[in-house]
């Protein structure tokens, strides 16, 4: 790796620095599920159901999606306080929740040395800095190091657009393979790659009965790799 022209590691933050994917939709299915009360559709999500729908994309997406395949369009105005309240909602779960975790930090520790590292997210810039403070990453991720498709663009998007890793790079005064995005998600593999990213498909927090079919997914998105946990990145680097 040392003749190799990377100078950053790009990583994704949900359920790929820290496990937040799985409470995060506990808390967001409340919200959810009282917005398509609000809207009349019928279907109700369990939080597990949420998850498997949203994976890797927020809640203005997600919630977009579910109202088009009922027929129905929110607007923009009718959105954002839903929007807000569910930011709020998950920020304070997962802050208060949420732990470091050495097997996390050690290795993410030892490449930052000989890696610029920084977050792009989906998540809202709010978000991230709760869940960085509860898992002792703030400093290895410090504000101008995170990237959020949420709050960082002109227009709020979510992976799969590529746009988040776009402006990460102009941001960041760095070419495309100057990169190497490490993403958990299906979503979050097509947008770096989108963006002309090497990209990595990280497995680290994904559910044991997932694995298998999640790294086949992750290769099939364009993961030029898939890796079990930040140690196994690490020794392959």
């Amino acid at each position: 790796m040392s003749r190799s022209p990377v100078e950053v590691l790009l990583c994704d933050a949900d359920g790929n620095l820290f496990p937040s994917e799985e409470p995060a939709f506990v808390a967001s299915t409340e919200v959810t599920n009282r917005l398509l009360e609000r809207l009349s559709v019928e279907i109700r999500f369990t939080p597990e159901e949420l998850r498997l729908r949203a994976l890797g994309r927020n809640f203005r997406a997600t919630a977009l999606d579910i109202a088009a395949d009922h027929g129905l369009t929110l607007q923009a105005e009718d959105l954002e306080p839903w929007v807000v309240e569910e930011e709020v909602k998950v920020t304070d779960y997962l802050g208060a929740l949420l732990a470091p975790d050495r097997e996390v930090l050690d290795p993410l520790t030892r490449l930052a040395r000989r890696f610029s590292v920084a977050a792009v997210s989906s998540s809202a810039l709010s978000r991230l800095d709760a869940c960085f403070r509860a898992t002792g990453l703030e400093e290895l991720f410090p504000a101008a190091a995170r990237f959020s498709a949420e709050d960082s663009l002109p227009r709020p998007t979510t992976k799969p657009d590529p746009a988040v890793y776009l402006h990460a790079l102009r941001q960041l005064g760095l070419a495309p393979q100057q990169a190497l995005a490490v993403e958990d998600s299906v979503p979050g593999v097509q947008s770096a790659v989108g963006a002309g990213i090497t990209t990595f498909g990280n497995l680290v927090f994904a559910p044991r009965g997932e694995r298998s079919a999640r790294e086949l997914e992750l290769r099939e998105a364009g993961a030029a790799a898939v890796v079990a946990s930040w140690s196994q990145l690490e020794r392959m680097l």
